[in-house]
């Protein structure tokens, strides 16, 4: 197959398939030769490895991980990208595709019957769009897989691994790190792709945790209040929580928020993106209780 990084063999192969590029879909071929075998040899791609990838496109990702992993199967939620996998992926007999929708697709059922006797691991260029949703369906699962490494917008990147009790923390952040050990890669500029989005990528890793960092009670109010407190970020968190968080279809009070704080030893003042991801496990299981 030609070079797949190349914009006039990407154009060639869209015009003889009859396929347009889709802004619906968020979709932004990789045209920086140099980006997809880096993420390739970053993401897992090697022997003994079965890779999951999340958006084939052309393939220009799928080549270099089909080069390196035991095994690749391809999630690709557009039709008219089939053919066009069919002619770039033709030469390797180690690729599967499936068309469908990856938040909509039994992922576990797909790790176990693809890639048994293999270790998994995700990689994707996913569409600015769906990279919160797609990556923490992918964590909430808690499927079978190593790591997850995925090309996603600059600012998305930063507040997805952003350091505990910094500015930049979010509930986005709070929860990867709960699920993970996430960790900035390499930057990707814009003029890596075609078309040129309006904004600068960034590659990132998340290392799969077996288990998680810190006992939790009840998984579902950690979330809830880590949604809560960051729901008014400008607030302080007993204000934010107090507001909207609610535990056993019981709304919690400002006043409870405010004694769980204060036996976790955190200063009521306190604002979410202030918090450690231990203390906010702590103040769940106060509040669970």
């Amino acid at each position: 197959m030609e070079n797949l990084s190349n914009i006039s063999v990407v154009k060639a192969l869209m015009e003889r398939h009859g396929v347009s590029f889709s802004k619906t879909l968020g979709q932004n071929f990789l045209i920086n030769p140099s980006v997809c075998p880096k993420i390739a040899e970053l993401g897992g791609a090697q022997k003994g490895f079965g890779i999951l990838e999340i958006g084939a496109g052309v393939g220009v990702l799928t080549v270099e991980l089909a080069r390196r992993a035991d095994k690749v199967v391809c999630i690709e939620i557009d039709t008219r990208l089939m053919p066009v996998l069919k002619e770039t992926l033709a030469e390797f007999d180690n690729v599967g595709i499936i068309h469908g929708d990856v938040l909509k697709t039994d992922l576990r059922r797909v790790i176990a019957e693809e890639f048994a006797g293999l270790s998994v691991a995700v990689c994707a260029n996913l569409p600015y769009y769906i990279t919160s949703p797609v990556i923490m369906s992918l964590l909430e699962a808690k499927l079978p897989i190593e790591s997850i490494t995925v090309m996603v917008q600059k600012e998305a990147a930063a507040r997805i691994c952003a350091p505990e009790g910094s500015r930049e923390s979010g509930a986005i952040s709070v929860a990867v790190r709960y699920y993970s050990e996430p960790k900035v890669l390499f930057q990707v500029s814009r003029g890596s792709f075609l078309p040129a989005p309006d904004v600068d990528s960034s590659v990132i890793r998340l290392e799969v945790r077996k288990q998680p960092p810190y006992p939790v009670k009840d998984e579902k109010v950690l979330f809830a209040l880590i949604k809560a407190a960051f729901s008014q970020r400008r607030k302080t968190l007993v204000n934010a929580a107090g507001a909207s968080l609610a535990v056993g279809g019981r709304s919690v009070s400002k006043s409870e928020v405010a004694a769980a704080l204060e036996k976790a030893g955190v200063p009521v003042t306190a604002r979410a993106e202030q918090l450690t991801l231990a203390q906010f496990c702590v103040l769940a299981g106060l509040l669970a209780e």
